[in-house]
């Protein structure tokens, strides 16, 4: 099994990865902590329609996808039915704060692999992200 550290698909390449949310701040994080593990960030995106916008730009070469709930235009559960509805074999992970329990059930029920919750801790992100991709590794 490959360490945490290094996450790379079967023929060697990296995880590609579309990371959404809404603040800066919480996007610069998981994109170092990303980058740090090997997985690969193909875009960013501010909210919902563009997440939607840019899965269906980047695919197939988006392997995964952390999605915030609570963001404005479009929300990452709109999102997320949207991005299953395009391609049933997304791989959704959810990204929120604590006390957003119903929004995560509601989540994992419309297609969500995984949640993470906020603020965000380096070792359980890998974990869940590690987890929802063993398939490809």
């Amino acid at each position: 099994m490959k360490n945490i550290v290094e996450r790379t698909k079967k023929d060697g390449s990296p995880i590609k990865v579309l990371i959404v949310d809404d603040s800066i701040f919480i996007t610069k994080q998981l994109n170092q902590i990303l980058a740090s593990a090997g997985y690969e960030v193909v875009g960013i995106a501010n909210n919902g329609g563009e997440a939607l916008e840019l899965y269906q730009e980047l695919s197939p070469n988006i392997d995964l996808v952390t999605m915030d709930i609570t963001m404005p235009k479009m929300d990452g559960i709109t999102a997320l039915e949207k991005i299953i509805a395009f391609d049933k074999n997304a791989k959704v992970v959810m990204v929120t704060a604590i006390g957003k329990e119903d929004l995560v059930k509601k989540a994992i029920l419309a297609g969500a692999k995984n949640f993470i919750i906020k603020p965000l801790d380096r070792t359980a992100i890998l974990a869940r992200l590690n987890a929802v991709c063993a398939d490809l590794c």
